[in-house]
This record gives C-alpha cells, sequence and structure tokens, in this order.
C-alpha cells in the first residue's frame, strides 16, 4: 500500500474515530457523572456503543469492505475493539494511578486521561483493523 493510501485511510479512520470518541465519550460522562455507575463500567458501555458505529462506518467509508460475511467480519472488528478496549482501560487505570489527584469522582481531569489513553489505543485499533479486519484479499 503506497504512504498517501495509507495516510488518506488513517484520516478517515480518525475521523470514524472521532465519532466514536464522542459517543464513548458522551455515554461516559452521562453514566459516570450524571447516573453514577463505577468509571470503568462507564467505560465499557461506552467502547460497545463506540465500537458498533464505529464498524459500520469504518466497513462502508474508511475500508469500503465488499465482504459478504458481514458478521464475520463484524467478530473480527469487535475482536480487534476488545483488544483496544484492553489498552485502552489498562493505560486509563495506569494513568489515574501514576496521577491519583485527577481521577477522583466529578474531577473533569479525568478525562484527560481518557483522551490520552484513547490516543495510545487508536494505534493498536487502526493497524489491527487494517491487517486483519478489513485486509484485502
Amino acid at each position: 500500500m503506497e504512504v498517501r493510501s495509507l495516510v488518506l485511510k488513517f484520516l478517515k479512520f480518525g475521523v470514524v474515530g472521532a465519532s466514536g470518541f464522542v459517543i464513548h465519550g458522551g455515554l461516559l460522562y452521562l453514566l459516570r457523572d450524571v447516573v453514577g455507575i463505577n468509571q470503568f463500567l462507564a467505560n465499557v458501555i461506552g467502547f460497545v456503543a463506540a465500537a458498533s458505529s464505529n464498524y459500520v462506518l469504518n466497513r462502508v467509508w474508511t475500508f469500503r469492505s465488499r465482504e459478504t460475511q458481514v458478521g464475520v467480519e463484524y467478530l473480527k472488528f469487535i475482536l480487534v475493539s476488545v483488544v483496544g478496549l484492553g489498552i485502552n482501560t489498562g493505560s486509563l487505570w495506569l494513568l489515574t494511578r501514576l496521577i491519583p489527584a485527577w481521577s477522583g469522582e466529578g474531577d473533569w481531569r479525568f478525562y484527560i486521561l481518557w483522551a490520552v489513553a484513547v490516543g495510545i489505543t487508536t494505534l493498536w485499533n487502526f493497524f489491527g483493523n487494517m491487517l486483519f479486519t478489513f485486509k484485502q484479499k
């Protein structure tokens, strides 16, 4: 794959990811700060909603998949995303331990740590999906 094509795919992936970021973050805020659910459980729920939305958008727009076995492809996407969730949650856990003053209930700085964890996870998700989920045959 040429560099230009790779960069374009990564940019599209980033736009789709931004929509997932809003979905994930919105649900995380709603569930954690409004409803009062544990922040790690809220993170998982936000992840599931964002991952499902991202699959559809990446399938249609970023990677233009023609795979006829959509269920298998979706499961591959979810597998890559679950590993990404582990990376994201592990990074978030580690960051909240390294900077405990930013992880308290109602502390908006928690979201800065969450955004850093999302950034770490993005590279895994892009390459995992490009090379596994939406791999060209």
